[in-house]
Formats: C-alpha cells, structure tokens, sequence
C-alpha cells in the first residue's frame, strides 16, 4: 500500500519539476542558485531536481553565467535540443506533412506529400500518413531524438478524440487510432495553426488568425491560449456570408466567404499558389481581379469578426501569406469603409510568420507545452 505521504511528495516533486522547467523555458539560462532564488525552492531541491532532468535529457548544463549568490559564477542550466522532441502531423486536402520539433522549438525534421484527399477513404489516408511517421520518427531515431508525443491537425471539428466533420475531406465521425504508439491528441487545423503562430512566428499573445487553405478557418488568441468555444466550434470564418444569396456552399449555405476567397476561388485554373504569385507579378489582370474579389469578401467577413471580437492584429496565414502583397490593400480597404465611426482604425493586418506550416508546427508545439507543463507524466520522471 503507497501511504498518503508518498503520494503527497510524489505530486510535490511532480509540480517543482514542471516549476523549474517552466522557469528555464520563460527566462532562462540560469544557474542552480538562481532558479532557487526564482523559484523560491531550495538549494537542495533545486539540484535534486536538475539533476533528474539532466538525467532525461531536457536540459543541459553550458557556459559560465552570474549566479544568485554575489561574485560567485555559476553553470547555466537551459533547455536541451538534443534528445527529446515532438511530432506534429497534419491531414489537409490536397497533402499530408510532418516535423519532428525539439524542446527549444527547433524544427529538426519535416515532410510534405502532396495528396488529393476529397472525398477519400479514411482508412488509406490514415494508412499513407501512418508510413510518414514511421520515415520521419525513425529518421529522428538517427538523429538521437526520442519523440515522445504526437499531434494531428485536421481541416474539421474534433470532439473527444473523434473528428466529427470535414466536409472538404468527406469524412464524418472518423476514430483515428493506432496513428503512433506514443501521447496523441488530435485538434482542428485553424486552432492549431493559430498556436503554431503564436510560438514559432509572431510570438504576440493576442491576435485574430486566418488561416487560408481551400476551406478558411480562424483562431482567436487571447493572452497566450486559444478561444475554443462551448462545443470547439469557434472560429469557423469560412462559413460567414458574405453574400446572403450568392453561390451554394459546401456546408450547405450561400454566399460563404470561402466561395469567394478560398483556395479553389482565388486559383482557379491556375494550377498551384506559386503559379498564381508567378502571374500577379507579371500584372495578369485576371489573377488580379482574383485577389481584389477576395480581398473584398475577406474584408466584408472580418468586418463582423473586428465587430464581434475586437482583435488589435489580424494575422493572415496559410495561402493568404503568399498572396498578401495583393490581399492587403483590398482587405484593409474593405474593413476601412465598413467600420465606420466604431473605431478609429482597424486592427494591425499582417503576414504570417509561418506560412504554410503553422498548423504542424502547431500541433508539435502543443506536445512541447505538455511536456513543460507536466515532464512527469510525459518524460516517466
């Protein structure tokens, strides 16, 4: 039988670990003396503690730096990229990614392959992603890197585990399991990508994400976490009409932004992104009038959400970031003339610093918060 008191110094030692992990990550280097001084554990603990996560390979001792004690000089203890890491994976509708991201948020491995994925089988989509964790994890293997967790980001809406919804994809009520044999969560893309901007790109606690894809999703960052919902259904952008009798959606509606600023609209014939930016720098009048009418219903859509929401920046991410030297004017334009008397000015429109990426970033970037919050359960400390 485990006596209360075991248990109580089990829980006690747990929380001083995620304490001092957490002090490192926010501001470190710092030596032992210091860490005690900010913690306000001991000197005994605090080398205790260090000590067990040297062990696991989560920090690493480096260098001369001034310690809490005056003129005396001490080791820096800081966070280690060279053994633990993380796996970010992400389904979208024309590809699947993954990177392999350590603790100091480095990205060490990542992998793009191209896919048609509408209207697919599930189970083979799941099968051809499960053999890009195998490549990509045993290549990290290589490298040292032991992965301890995984996150899959997905263009719908996930409940308990479950994606319950993505139209684009085709899938309804889709269990993904046996995905990787290590911590695994699973989360809508836009959120993802929205926390993947957060800590790999702008790094600003409060902002409105838009991430373009062929569908528009957004997430809404408010002091450093993102703003779910009741039922995790925030942020759906897409689905905003701005025309009220325009063209049939796939959700079912008329008139939704993403008819008009999606992926497929702003492509058109165009065969891919790069191909579009190649034609507007050329002044095609038509790749042109594109991204004006995009730009436009963008601008009607995020009119509501300033309205609604108040967001000081607007970060526009995915196929947007690309396209944003000819989305902007019309944009901002468009949220100029409708705001009216409401506010002086509209928010901060700016470009993503991760493009394409933020979701899978996101999503490995998720598994390193878990590991600073709770190294016990995720490390075996």
């Amino acid at each position: 039988m485990v006596s209360s008191r075991g248990v109580r110094h089990d829980s006690m030692r747990a929380r001083n670990l995620a304490v001092v992990l957490a002090t490192i990550h926010r501001s470190g280097p710092h030596t032992r003396a210091a860490l005690a001084e900010r913690t306000g554990l001991t000197k005994t603990t605090v080398s205790s503690l260090v000590a067990d996560l040297l062990e696991a390979g989560v920090v690493t001792e480096s260098g001369t730096v001034r310690g809490g004690e005056r003129g005396r000089p001490g080791v820096a203890v800081s966070l280690s990229g060279h053994r633990v890491a993380a796996l970010g994976l992400e389904i979208n509708i024309d590809y699947l990614a993954a990177c392999v991201v350590d603790l100091t948020r480095t990205v060490r491995l990542r992998r793009v392959r191209p896919a048609d994925n509408r209207n697919s089988d599930p189970a083979e989509i799941l099968e051809a992603l499960r053999g890009l964790v195998k490549e990509i994890t045993a290549e990290a293997e290589e490298a040292g890197l032991r992965v301890i967790g995984a996150a899959l980001a997905v263009p719908g809406t996930v409940e308990g585990g479950v994606l319950r919804s993505a139209p684009h994809l085709g899938w309804r009520d889709v269990r993904v399991a046996g995905l990787v044999d290590l911590p695994f969560e699973m989360d809508n893309e836009a959120n993802l990508a929205a926390l993947g901007e957060l800590w790999f790109g702008a790094r600003e606690p409060d902002f409105l994400y838009v991430s373009g894809e062929i569908g528009i999703g957004a997430g809404l960052v408010v002091e450093g976490a993102v703003f779910r919902g009741t039922f995790g259904l925030a942020g759906e952008l897409g689905h905003v009409v701005v025309v009220p009798d325009g063209p049939v959606c796939r959700c079912g509606g008329r008139g939704c932004l993403e008819v008009y600023a999606g992926q497929d609209a702003l492509l058109g014939e165009v065969a891919s992104v790069g191909e579009l930016v190649a034609r507007l720098e050329s002044g095609d009048p038509r790749a042109r009038e594109a991204c004006e009418r995009a730009g436009h219903a963008l601008g009607v859509a995020l009119t509501s959400a300033v309205h609604l929401l108040d967001p000081g920046r607007i970060v526009l991410g995915g196929v947007f970031a690309p396209l944003f030297r000819w989305l902007e004017g019309p944009v901002s334009a468009g949220m100029r003339a409708r705001l009216g008397q409401m506010r002086g000015a509209p928010p901060a429109l700016v470009v993503s610093g991760t493009g394409g990426d933020a979701a899978v970033l996101g999503a490995a970037g998720s598994i390193i918060q878990k590991v600073l919050a709770e190294p016990v359960q995720l490390l075996g400390l």
